[in-house]
């Protein structure tokens, strides 16, 4: 059975590379919920972890123009979890990620505006050039 992780064995990471196509999106979600439920996040947290990942798989796979597969990284620390997505496309403009108010929905970008809404703390590296690493915090129930 899935037993919880002790506070001995923090800091363990589970990393996942998928095609980056629309198909396999599900696989990542299964693989963040499974590790977000060994921490003892809610059936709600589980929930909001998943459509936060697979917002920034979606992103990756519409705007990440010539990324063959998508890096997805889980770190399980004793305040919480972080998980980075990152692609290797060209076709990201930092400009369209970093400078606008991501604070405001609009259509087109309510996948960056779910992100932030659902993690505690999320941040972009974005390089035009070699792609987007994309990483978001949920700190661990209290």
């Amino acid at each position: 059975m899935n037993q919880p992780i002790s506070e001995e064995t923090y800091s363990n990471v589970v990393e996942l590379r998928i095609p980056s196509r629309a198909e396999w999106v599900a696989l990542a979600r299964l693989a963040v919920a499974t590790v977000a439920s060994r921490l003892h996040f809610s059936i709600d947290e589980i929930e909001d972890v998943k459509l936060a990942v697979a917002e920034a798989c979606t992103n990756a796979i519409q705007h990440a123009q010539g990324s063959p597969f998508i890096d997805i990284r889980c770190e399980t620390l004793p305040e919480g979890l972080r998980i980075n997505v990152r692609d290797f496309g060209q076709g990201t403009r930092p400009e369209h990620i970093v400078s606008r108010n991501l604070e405001e929905a609009r259509v087109g970008g309510l996948g960056v505006f779910l992100i932030r809404s659902l993690m505690d703390e999320v941040s972009y590296d974005v390089h035009a050039e070699t792609g987007t690493d994309l990483s978001m915090f949920k700190r661990r129930p209290g």
